[in-house]
Parts: structure tokens; C-alpha cells; sequence
């Protein structure tokens, strides 16, 4: 899996789709990373690439981590 090129959106993140959402549309969940302000960490932004001024979920790199390490076990 590879990610497609970014897409940068009016909220300044930079968004990617996985290589295997193809190029049709669809059920697609788009990624984009940011530091957090005033300390080290980073946090990972998630939306529906159907409704991209829709909600946004935000997690902690360790939390997201955590989601993909268990997705893996599955």
C-alpha cells in the first residue's frame, strides 16, 4: 500500500488517501498528520473522503498506533 498524493484542504492539513481506494470514489478514510502546538507529539486527523467538510476525528499518535496494531491482529 502507498499513499496517493496530498490534498491540502481550507483547514491546512494535507490529506491522503491509500493507494488501494482507487481512483472510482467511494468508502474511502483519508489521513493527514500535524504536530501539536507547543509540545513534540503529533496527532492523526481522520475523515470520510465522501463528506470532507464533514467531522474530524483526532487522535494521539499513540492511540492511532494502537487502532493499527489491532486492525494488524485481526
Amino acid at each position: 500500500m502507498t499513499s496517493t498524493a496530498a490534498q491540502t484542504s481550507s483547514d491546512g492539513l494535507a490529506w491522503f488517501k491509500s493507494s488501494y481506494s482507487g481512483s472510482a470514489g467511494g468508502n474511502c478514510l483519508e489521513v493527514a498528520t500535524c504536530p501539536s502546538p507547543g509540545d513534540r507529539t503529533t496527532t492523526i486527523h481522520l475523515r470520510d473522503s465522501k463528506h470532507p467538510d464533514g467531522p474530524v476525528l483526532t487522535l494521539s499518535a499513540g492511540a492511532w498506533g494502537a487502532f493499527v496494531a489491532d486492525v494488524v491482529r485481526s
